[in-house]
């Protein structure tokens, strides 16, 4: 018959346990907030996951690529509670790398009210943002467009010459907010300067 020594316990200790548990979330919690821009600096730098420079390239002087013929396609849609319409010019177009090409898009305003918008760009697949240079394009600044009003929008770009042999086909998206409430005072003086003409 075994005695009654009782058998420890191996029950932890409960505070040291709440203690590492919360810190791991602490931890988890700025590791979260940390990777959004560590995120966006990598794609930037990159170009992974489609993100392109929205920045204007240097005119083109590069030797064209007549060997060669990408098919560039493009969507656009608008952010959720944005009422205006956008849309390509056409859907796609084929280009020799080195060659310049220009697009137009078209947007307009049904409301009743000015608006301002802002184009966000994406590439697909994301490496072939590397090689997308856009001399001339929408995107670069805000655009105004006062209520009921229509307007043509130009991009012009080129592929640089060493885009990749097995790209074949990209997709240039464009996606468009509403920046009505966060327009730039130079944006708004301009629906000034047309209802004083």
């Amino acid at each position: 018959m075994t005695g009654n020594n009782p058998t420890p316990n191996p029950r932890p200790n409960n505070a040291r346990v709440i203690r590492r548990l919360l810190f791991v979330v602490v931890g988890m919690f700025g590791f979260g907030f940390a990777l959004v821009p560590l995120y966006e600096v990598f794609c930037d730098i990159t170009g992974f996951n489609g993100r392109t420079k929205n920045e204007q390239a240097a005119v083109n002087t590069r030797q064209v690529d007549t060997s060669r013929t990408i098919n560039v396609q493009f969507i656009t849609r608008v952010n959720t509670g944005m009422p205006w319409g956008f849309k390509p010019e056409v859907t796609s177009v084929r280009v020799h790398p080195g060659e310049t090409k220009v697009v137009n898009f078209l947007a307009n305003n049904p409301t009743g009210q000015n608006m301002v918008a802002q184009t966000v760009p994406s590439v697909a697949p994301g490496e072939a943002g590397l090689y997308l240079n856009k001399t001339e394009c929408f995107c670069f600044n805000q655009q105004p467009l006062a209520a009921g009003a229509k307007t043509k929008m130009p991009m012009q770009f080129y592929l640089d010459p060493d885009i990749p042999k097995h790209i074949h086909t990209l997709t240039l998206s464009y996606t468009m907010y509403d920046m009505t409430a966060n327009a730039q005072p130079d944006v708004l003086a301009t629906f000034e300067a047309t209802s004083a003409d």
